[in-house]
């Protein structure tokens, strides 16, 4: 299995990229292969000098087609049932479909029976992330409806009863002062004479 893993390397490197004809002309046209069907196309015909048609050759051996590197076949997961249905040589591929929630518990669940994963290079990693990510989120909708609260809130407007108690309690105040004043003044006063 090894030995074909490492020829399907091999091939890989040797491989050349097969496009479509005119595609570095064209944008529209991508970066993928159709089979040129034209009448005069130099592709069509093989000429030297030309970009390379597919061609049969060029494929993985049967035995190792599909594998990862490791020589794991990928299975994917969608919930948490089909975490029962790996087996060992095989590698869990998590659906990019789900929520984060739904993800933390898959990750948990494969960290739980040591299954490996392709598509998270470090899932404690991600996990903390994801946590941290979550928590913030909800401080933030927390802070915006107290702010909507607030804002719905009617303002209790005060009465006129109170307030022409407030202004005749600092109407006093003031009399109170200007009283204080005249009586320092007089002391003063006295004090020249």
């Amino acid at each position: 299995m090894k030995e074909l893993i490492e020829w399907q390397k091999l091939l890989k490197k040797k491989k050349p990229k097969f496009l479509r004809q005119d595609s570095h002309k064209k944008v529209k046209l991508g970066q993928k292969w159709r089979r040129p069907k034209g009448i005069d196309s130099k592709i069509r015909m093989r000429l030297k000098g030309y970009r390379r048609a597919r061609s049969t050759g060029w494929g993985s051996p049967t035995a190792v087609k599909g594998l990862t590197k490791d020589g794991l076949m990928p299975v994917l997961v969608r919930c948490a049932k089909d975490i029962e249905d790996i087996s060992e040589g095989q590698i869990a591929v998590i659906s990019t479909r789900l929520g984060e929630k739904k993800k933390i518990d898959i990750i948990k669940a494969l960290k739980e029976k040591s299954i490996k994963i392709l598509n998270i290079k470090d899932a404690d990693a991600y996990v903390k992330s994801v946590q941290d990510g979550l928590v913030s989120r909800k401080s933030k909708r927390k802070d915006r409806e107290k702010a909507k609260l607030e804002k719905k809130a009617p303002k209790k407007q005060p009465k006129k009863e109170d307030t022409k108690k407030e202004e005749a309690q600092e109407g006093s105040e003031e009399i109170k002062k200007e009283a204080e004043k005249k009586e320092k003044d007089k002391v003063l006063i006295k004090k020249e004479i």
